[in-house]
């Protein structure tokens, strides 16, 4: 029986033993992992730092597992990691002119296993799925869940099945999910169709969900908070800024700053800033309306890793940013297209959708939201290489001067570069 913590409901408290199976509370409201009171008493975020040095086990190569404490009670034998985590903190210049931020960096969860951030909140998902002796897990999925999940249960061995919305998942995305061994059905809908779909085939056949509803996920995506925070010593940036579309994100985030403030590990906590695109923005609408309605959308948009219009965690996700102070805003396609050609020519490159924090980001800083000295941190979700279908239809959208047919001799070399690299070789 595991008995260290339980699942608790985050509308009425009603609490739940964490080895029973269970996603919503009978109440229908979301549960939330909790840990018995003064679990950070003495995990300090120097035993942290230490495990991000020197000679480390897999589990400390992990940014996940290297912040076990907070995350899940699991023996070293029962953890599936690939390593995940670990992902670099970049700045680049350009981007932060163009942005009109001075102090801008970018998290890149696409370097995690197998491109996406959703790789942390998955490990500790199997890993709690291995626990309970699962035989199967599922998920409905925009893309990266689906291959999150394949490659997690395919190196578990447990069976996969994913629903993804028929026509609406890049290429990219679906090879992975297939090479990887699952299962893949494909729902005659969009989204929130498949996810309604899987909820109701995971409790009819006995198959472990591994959505963002499912508590566990959100554990491991806090972890994205706590390595930003250990990237910059503990000296947390006025503001996180992040693609917002399930909402696992927002609400894991929230969690996270709040075990850290109160767990003294930093001394303030960041407003966080979730960007939704304009097509696929029920959590504006409901921010904008200071929560008063619940909005659902049919959501439509080119950043396809955020193309959800009834986001299942946003009960959690709107006590993640009533905690911070923080906003939620929303930019077109064009806008974040715009955005992800400037962090592509930046040499960082992403999908779509984790365009969206640079370009919400841009946005709050010229309404003046976000101060002219502010610090602010953006995550990128995603890989380039997620969705190369975008990538090239932007290119030749753009400009057909990138892409130059010519003969193979060295006259039609010189004739294609001439004037195009200044001294400097930019």
């Amino acid at each position: 029986m595991i008995t260290s913590g339980w699942l608790q409901c985050i509308k009425c408290g009603t609490q739940f033993p964490l080895d029973e199976i269970r996603y919503l509370c009978t109440c229908q409201g979301l549960l939330a992992s909790q840990r018995p009171p003064g679990w950070a008493r003495g995990v300090s975020t120097a035993l942290f730092d230490s495990r991000r040095l020197g000679n480390r086990s897999e589990i400390d190569q992990s940014g996940v597992w290297r912040f076990r404490e907070g995350v899940l009670d699991a023996m070293p034998s029962e953890i599936v990691t690939h390593p995940e985590g670990a992902t670099r903190l970049y700045r680049r210049k350009p981007l932060s002119l163009w942005a009109g931020i001075e102090e801008l960096g970018f998290k890149h969860e696409g370097e995690n296993p197998t491109a996406s951030f959703k790789d942390r909140g998955m490990t500790v998902a199997i890993t709690h799925a291995v626990r309970l002796k699962a035989r199967a897990v599922a998920c409905a999925s925009t893309g990266n869940t689906s291959s999150s999940l394949a490659a997690y249960a395919a190196q578990a061995g447990l069976g996969a099945v994913v629903f993804v919305p028929s026509g609406k998942v890049s290429m990219g995305k679906l090879a992975q999910t297939l090479a990887y061994g699952a299962l893949t059905l494909k729902v005659a809908g969009d989204f929130d169709a498949a996810m309604d779909l899987v909820m109701r085939a995971s409790q009819a056949l006995g198959i472990y969900l591994v959505n963002s509803v499912n508590p566990f996920r959100v554990e491991g995506q806090k972890t994205i908070i706590w390595e930003i925070l250990q990237d910059l010593g503990w000296k947390p940036p006025d503001w996180i800024a992040f693609p917002a579309g399930n909402l696992g994100n927002t609400s894991a985030f929230g969690k996270a700053l709040k075990e850290a403030y109160e767990a003294g590990w930093i001394a303030k906590v960041p407003r966080l800033l979730a960007v939704q695109a304009a097509g696929a923005n029920p959590f504006f609408k409901s921010f904008g309306e200071k929560w008063a309605r619940r909005y659902k959308v049919k959501a439509e948009t080119v950043a396809t890793a955020i193309r959800i219009g009834d986001p299942v965690s946003h009960d959690r996700a709107r006590e993640s940013i009533d905690y911070t102070h923080g906003v939620v805003t929303e930019v077109t396609d064009p806008e974040l297209l715009e955005a992800k050609r400037h962090i592509d020519m930046s040499g960082l490159g992403c999908e779509p959708a984790s365009a969206c924090s640079l370009a919400g980001a841009r946005k709050m800083r010229q309404a003046g939201v976000i101060g002219e000295k502010e610090s602010v941190v953006c995550v990128l979700t995603g890989h380039l290489l997620k969705d190369t279908d975008t990538v090239m239809q932007q290119i030749t959208s753009e400009s057909s001067e990138r892409v130059v047919e010519i003969e193979p001799t060295l006259e039609a070399v010189e004739r294609a570069v001439a004037g195009r690299f200044s001294e400097s070789g930019r």
